[in-house]
């Protein structure tokens, strides 16, 4: 398992402990299990097996015996793969979000420069960054909340806030200042788009890793295996999957996934990974969220239409979600708990002033209220959940969970091994490594291989792979709490596409040979590749 990353000053391990329990202890305290856990303790008073005389131990067998117990495990489990282990406790705040100040740096130039494409669009619009509906708006938008899709909006004059092929821009400029005139010794052999010198994976590593996707080993999406026939493992699989369920361990769920999900459990699998049970509270948050979007009119909110309307509505998998999409992203770009991510993300809130107090900190909001501005193919990091979960605020807490988890990491300048400069970096190295000629005939010919792949890591394939072969990846997003396998596909794939690749002669004939990844099975792909791979 991988609880986040050791915090690198962090030198005793044992001060490590207490820093991570004393955290989760105080993170928990402000909770609704807190709550609910003591009001039970209070219930199980009254219960005759109760004994004041071994009140403690009493307590605690009920709490475990009535599955209360099981909760706050998978609560603690869900706290330790979110956040990241402390630092030593002198380094300071920012070092927890990003260590690398030059990594830093950046993040905060590519948030300027967002911020200003915001505002000159909003200038030039002539239209306010929020406003209250009229009442006859709020009134009519009430009535269509479960059919905005029908609506047809003129968003011609707005335009996305930026395009992954503008971040990849910025990725590609990224040096590190403490080498000069880009003399890195260890990494001068690297010849691909990222110059920044991180720490990636080699094969073995991988190996080691994703150990459970052996070729010897039974997995869902692999249609045929020497060692278990398909039906037999699959049978065996569904039914080890249902005692997990039956047990709502999230560490056993998450360990049960890394294999593959049947398509029957997978929504109450995911939800158990992600320590989702959509309690009445959870609908009642949700309701509010929705009641802030019927009330007020944010620019964002035609930056989400128009990206909708531009990917997952001509999306043949995807658009019959559209309604969904507008549900979720509208009410998300409104839930401030979104906030709380940014202390262990590289990126910082953007801030807003109510007008005529520009620049006075007392009158500053976050903008949008959750701090995150979404770019084009924000959307289809909702899309392919909208196939497992049906009920809307089910939909919306799995999708906030899985992005305060995952996909903040992969539009966010940052070192960490799930960032996108490390899936950048580790999948050019694998191809340059492993698939040389490959590598220097694409460069040759001035079709650098990220400047393909990059799209689908940022998007982590939606939208590029079919349904079935995109949730069982994202089954081992979940199952190695890690983004790595995204680099390791994207390499793949180009090793399965390498004869037709090495008789392209430019980057738009390259990019017609991997135009179309709809028929590609990814079980298969990514065991050749890191199991059939000579190293």
């Amino acid at each position: 398992m991988r609880p986040g990353r050791a915090g690198p000053a962090m030198q005793d391990p044992e001060r490590g402990l207490s820093l991570t329990i004393a955290r989760v202890v105080q993170r928990l305290q402000g909770s609704s299990l807190h709550s609910q856990l003591e009001r039970q303790a209070r219930v199980s008073l009254h219960k005759p097996e109760i004994k004041l005389e071994s009140l403690k131990e009493d307590i605690k067998d009920f709490l475990k015996t009535s599955g209360w117990e099981k909760k706050l495990q998978n609560a603690v489990y869900s706290e330790l793969n979110v956040f990241p282990w402390p630092c030593h406790p002198a380094a300071p705040p920012e070092h927890i979000k990003e260590p690398l100040a030059y990594m830093r740096k950046a993040q905060g130039s590519w948030e300027k420069r967002i911020l200003k494409s915001l505002n000159s669009m909003c200038t030039e619009l002539n239209i306010p960054l929020a406003q209250k509906r009229p009442a006859n708006e709020q009134k009519e938008l009430l009535n269509k909340w479960n059919e905005m899709g029908t609506d047809e909006p003129d968003l011609s004059l707005f335009r996305p806030v930026y395009a992954p092929k503008d971040f990849l821009e910025v990725l590609m400029n990224l040096r590190n200042p403490n080498y000069e005139n880009g003399e890195q010794p260890s990494f001068r052999n690297h010849l691909g788009l990222i110059q920044v010198p991180l720490k990636v994976k080699d094969i073995p590593e991988l190996k080691e890793d994703f150990s459970e996707l052996g070729l010897n080993i039974g997995q869902l999406g692999i249609d045929d295996s020497a060692q278990v026939p398909p039906e037999f493992f699959e049978n065996e699989h569904v039914r080890v999957g249902q005692k997990v369920l039956a047990e709502q361990d999230s560490a056993a769920a998450q360990q049960y996934v890394r294999q593959g999900c049947p398509t029957a459990l997978r929504a109450d699998l995911w939800a158990l990974i992600l320590n989702i049970s959509n309690q009445p509270e959870d609908i009642l948050y949700y309701e509010q969220l929705k009641s802030n979007v019927i009330q007020h009119n944010l620019l964002v909110d035609s930056l989400i239409y128009k990206d909708v309307k531009l990917t997952a509505s001509n999306d043949d998998y995807y658009f019959v979600f559209e309604d969904y999409l507008y549900q979720v992203l509208l009410c998300f770009s409104r839930d401030t708990s979104v906030l709380e991510h940014f202390t262990y993300s590289s990126a910082t809130p953007p801030k807003s002033y109510i007008q005529g107090k520009l620049g006075m900190e007392e009158y500053a909001v976050f903008y949008p209220p959750n701090g995150v501005i979404p770019f084009h193919g924000f959307s289809m990091y909702v899309a392919p959940l909208c196939f497992l979960y049906h009920e809307p605020s089910k939909l919306y807490q799995i999708f906030r969970e899985m992005y305060v988890r995952f996909f903040f990491r992969l539009h966010s300048i940052s070192s960490h091994p799930s960032g996108i400069v490390s899936l950048c970096l580790l999948f050019e190295t694998l191809l340059q490594t492993h698939l040389p000629q490959l590598f220097y005939h694409l460069r040759e010919i001035g079709a650098q291989p990220l400047r393909i792949s990059f799209k689908w890591m940022v998007r982590a394939f939606s939208g590029y792979l079919a349904t079935d072969q995109l949730l069982l990846l994202w089954d081992r997003i979940l199952g190695y709490n890690s983004l790595e396998i995204l680099a390791v596909l994207a390499a793949a794939v180009f090793a399965f596409r390498a004869v037709n690749l090495m008789e392209v002669t430019s980057l738009a004939a390259a990019e017609a040979v991997l135009a179309d990844l709809s028929t590609l099975k990814v079980m298969p792909l990514l065991q050749i590749f890191l199991f059939a791979t000579v190293t």
